[in-house]
């Protein structure tokens, strides 16, 4: 027989980025971290804004509340700074919400720069009078209990992907992506070639391109078998 685990773990002291580097990640599509990250960092594509979409930038305060549960979401508010983004892994639990409008309102006034889940929210009409941003897997009117047990500012598993405290986050109309504590430099270094790239690209389309170069070096030296 095993105890009977803490209602919450709470780690509230966690290294944080500096404002310089939050900075190098605002107003960035999320296409381009992705791209500066080979192409992964990504939440699973059901987690989208609930309402109009709102893009943010902010420093990740994960949270994990598991099925039919949000004390920990509850949890967070005492750890939350301003400009902290806090998600709730809710073991992509679609039965009950995990936060409502009131909830969510709590957030803002508090200073929370965003709310992202891989389990559902309630109240959209609410939610969208709060004007927070809100990422979710989905909608439901059913709502949770406050039992735990949960965790705050420790590691969790949301949307595929794992995210620490101090990460950075980075949401907008195609989703939200996870830049690693550990890598932030790594990731700013690269994005200027990948801005390079991208802007390049983009005037060489408008100016008329139909096979960009790689395809047609490809064609080009034999890669391709035509079949009649």
């Amino acid at each position: 027989m095993i105890a009977d685990p803490p209602l919450l773990q709470i780690r509230r002291n966690f290294a944080r980025p500096s404002a310089e580097q939050l900075a190098a990640f605002a107003g960035l599509q999320t296409g381009f971290i992705v791209d500066a990250m080979n192409g992964r960092g990504a939440l699973d594509g059901r987690v989208k804004p609930i309402g109009p979409a709102q893009a943010f930038c902010g420093i990740a305060l994960p949270c994990h509340t598991g099925p039919n549960d949000n004390l920990a979401v509850f949890g967070a508010l005492t750890v939350a700074q301003p400009g902290d983004v806090i998600l709730a892994a809710a073991e992509d639990f679609a039965t009950a919400a995990v936060i409502g409008d009131l909830l969510l309102g709590m957030m803002k006034n508090t200073g929370v720069a965003a709310f992202v889940t891989d389990g559902c929210v309630r109240d959209q009409q609410g939610i969208r009078a709060v004007g927070l941003a809100c990422f979710a897997a989905g909608v439901t009117p059913n709502s949770p209990v406050r039992n735990g047990p949960g965790k705050v500012g420790l590691p969790v598993v949301i949307g595929g992907v794992t995210v620490g405290a101090g990460d950075i986050v980075v949401g907008d109309e195609d989703g939200v992506v996870v830049v690693p504590f550990a890598r932030i430099d790594e990731v700013i270094a690269k994005l200027a070639a990948v801005r390079a790239a991208e802007a390049d690209l983009d005037a060489k389309v408008k100016a008329g391109l139909k096979v960009p170069p790689f395809l047609q070096a490809m064609v080009d030296a034999g890669r391709f078998e035509e079949v009649a």
